[in-house]
């Protein structure tokens, strides 16, 4: 009890929160490097997923390939990237591991809810005479949308908590907290960091939650 004491006056105490190493610019920084990252991972997974999805062609084995990723642990895949000249270059190893970390949700789930959409469907509008194109984003992908942004929505939440680690290799983000807190020997300040990291992965997997809420009828009438 006098721990959860100390870690509620550490997060009441106002200091913690302003300056450069305070709360909210390192919340700032982690939301930077979260959403940076998420762009980058949907950038090089989602075109490939609809693209193999649409085609039937090579998606298991680009999934599977996506899927071996996951075995390795993105610490393993910063330190080594921390050991070529990508080293010399500041934040850049951080973001790489990250966003090798984001594909494989966001490769799965996409491509999976490309082929998941019904055969009858799409053949339905190839006998209207829609181009291939036209096929992809008129009808597969308003009605694959929801896998989309389930895959989507696990990266984002993954990344949250996984960015913690840009820390341990001087870069910002909510980790500094956590690493501070290690250095100074500070429990409370440890078991904040952790409490102001799940916090923001819960509220990232509500934002989501809500647009997943809304999403489906509009990609209904997409379709339509």
């Amino acid at each position: 009890m006098k721990t959860l004491a100390n870690v509620w006056t550490w997060l009441a105490t106002g200091a913690n929160w302003a300056g450069e190493n305070g709360v909210w610019h390192r919340l700032a920084e982690h939301l930077l490097l979260t959403l940076g990252c998420l762009l980058a991972s949907c950038l090089i997974a989602l075109p490939v997923a609809v693209t193999l999805g649409h085609l039937g062609r090579g998606g298991a084995l680009a999934v599977n390939l996506a899927n071996v990723g996951r075995a390795v642990p993105t610490f393993a895949v910063l330190v080594l990237l921390l050991l070529t000249p990508l080293g010399r270059h500041g934040d850049w190893p951080t973001f790489i591991a990250l966003v090798l970390f984001a594909i494989p949700p966001l490769l799965t789930n996409a491509y999976v809810g490309m082929r998941a959409v019904d055969r009858d469907v799409v053949q339905a509008a190839r006998g209207m005479g829609m181009s291939g194109w036209q096929l992809v984003w008129r009808v597969e992908v308003p009605l694959a949308f929801p896998l989309v942004l389930t895959g989507v929505r696990i990266a984002a939440v993954q990344l949250v908590a996984t960015a913690t680690l840009a820390a341990l290799v001087g870069g910002g983000g909510l980790g500094r907290i956590i690493t501070a807190g290690f250095n100074l020997a500070s429990t409370p300040q440890v078991v904040a960091g952790a409490v102001i990291v799940a916090v923001f992965a819960l509220l990232m997997e509500a934002a989501f939650e809500g647009v997943r809420r809304l999403g489906p009828s509009r990609a209904r009438g997409r379709a339509r």
